[in-house]
């Protein structure tokens, strides 16, 4: 069934007008561009949702929230620790420079207090991050989508293209027949059975790497939140 099946599209192939063929190998080329970022999204988001869960263990896990900051280990890859680096940096610049010292210094027994307006700052600059590793999270899945969508779209036009020339040969002869018709239709027909063989994978991967990524970014804005919250509660005590 398989060696029918790959038989039949190998004769359609070449029987098929140049147009056609050129369809068919963009086709293919969109295929191969797609697994391609589709390889490497799935790798990016199972390495991002691994460091998440280490991130949110050891951000929360800590006597306060810049024990992590202070231990000083910083990894470019992870959207949890960009948050988490953002807000700390933010948070130690709105501080008097004496004060900042002590604290990167480990040095006990340092008070801290930040204003409503301070608090403000550190969760806006937070949440603008937030907003870039959302987008980062995303990177790629539109081009995925973008291949799922148009290769049946060019496979309908080259198969729609390839009944015209089919009708316009006929007319040239004059006459009609199934024998003279079916081999000119079965090649127009080829663009579009490529069309769906790319586009229903496609359709798969995307539904899975979308429900990866959304679920990734749910954890990543709930880390936000209790980040937000956690500053709060440790550092947010004058009313001026």
């Amino acid at each position: 069934m398989t060696e029918f099946f790959a038989n039949s599209l190998m004769n359609g192939f070449v029987k098929s007008s140049l147009m056609g063929q050129g369809i068919v190998l963009v086709q293919l080329l969109a295929s191969v561009f797609m697994l391609a970022i589709a390889i490497g999204k799935f790798k990016a988001l199972s390495g991002m949702s691994q460091a998440a869960r280490r991130v949110t263990r050891d951000v929360m896990g800590g006597r306060d929230v810049l024990d992590y900051y202070l231990a000083r280990h910083p990894n470019g890859h992870s959207p949890l620790e960009n948050i988490y680096w953002a807000a700390c940096e933010r948070f130690l610049r709105l501080l008097a420079p004496d004060v900042r010292n002590l604290i990167l210094a480990q040095q006990p027994g340092v008070e801290v207090a930040l204003t409503a307006h301070e608090m403000g700052l550190v969760k806006a600059l937070s949440e603008h991050v937030l907003d870039e590793e959302e987008i980062r999270v995303e990177h790629g899945m539109g081009a995925i989508a973008t291949v799922v969508a148009l290769a049946p779209m060019l496979g309908l036009l080259g198969t729609v293209w390839g009944v015209l020339d089919a009708f316009a040969a006929i007319g040239k002869a004059g006459s009609a027949s199934i024998q003279k018709m079916a081999p000119d239709i079965s090649a127009a027909l080829v663009t579009t059975v490529v069309g769906l063989i790319v586009a229903i994978p496609g359709i798969i991967v995307h539904t899975c790497l979308n429900s990866t990524a959304r679920g990734l970014i749910n954890v990543m804005e709930g880390f936000t939140d209790d980040l937000i919250g956690r500053v709060a509660l440790e550092f947010q005590g004058r009313t001026a």
